[in-house]
């Protein structure tokens, strides 16, 4: 999902910068929500290891350059799943960061387009879950329907924002229309992989509920709404 560098260019990127500040917004938040809760030590707990999640998934999982980005194995709904929506926004965006700054820094002007494409699918696919996942049910216990439903809501909403990302730096010359449907051909693979890899890592969540690893994740990773 890294736009490739020249793609969106000069004052086109203004654009981009709004929309990253309309999901720090978001995220702020989402934080603050949180913090009056007291639970800031889980805040802070969920942050740094989605923060450490996120830079595997980005530089050490097999990721391959497809058409105008890059195919990654980001699994976004496991961090919100495990994590909650706040701690896994932040993570994405500062492991996205940390990745740039140590590992690829010509994908650093690119930044605030490449936060958007993984937030904005985010906050997406978590109020997909508030309709999808009933207020009883443990997120350890959704069914795999469920977790499908919120990997391909995640997964197709970084497909759509690199796709417009795209068309808006480029326009719909045939080069760009080629490139931007064979990177979302190849992340459908991601799509097929993500729901079982959520149902794996929520299974091993489990065995985990009466220890005190639990106070790593969420609450109601393993206690209802």
């Amino acid at each position: 999902m890294h736009i490739e560098p020249g793609i969106v260019t000069g004052a086109k990127m203004v654009l981009s910068y709004g929309t990253a500040a309309a999901a720090a917004t978001y995220t702020a938040k989402l934080v603050w929500d949180q913090v009056k809760t007291g639970d800031v030590a889980r805040l802070a707990i969920g942050t740094v290891t989605s923060t450490i999640l996120t830079f595997v998934f980005f530089q050490i999982l097999p990721h391959f350059p497809v058409g105008v980005s890059e195919v990654h194995f980001i699994l976004g709904s496991t961090l919100f799943l495990l994590f909650g929506a706040a701690p896994a926004a932040i993570g994405l965006a500062l492991g996205l960061l940390a990745q740039g700054v140590f590992f690829a820094p010509f994908d650093l002007p690119q930044y605030t387009i490449n936060v958007t494409t993984l937030l904005a699918p985010l906050y997406a696919m978590s109020l997909l879950a508030r309709r999808i996942i009933p207020a009883g049910t443990r997120y350890a216990d959704v069914s795999y329907k469920q977790a499908f439903a919120l990997s391909t809501t995640f997964q197709a909403g970084v497909v759509a924002w690199v796709a417009f990302w795209a068309f808006y730096g480029q326009g719909f010359g045939a080069t760009t229309v080629a490139s931007v449907m064979s990177f979302g051909a190849a992340y459908m693979m991601v799509v097929l992989i993500e729901p079982l890899a959520d149902l794996a890592v929520l299974a091993g969540a489990k065995t985990l509920r009466d220890t005190g690893f639990a106070k790593l994740f969420t609450p109601r990773l393993f206690a209802a709404a």
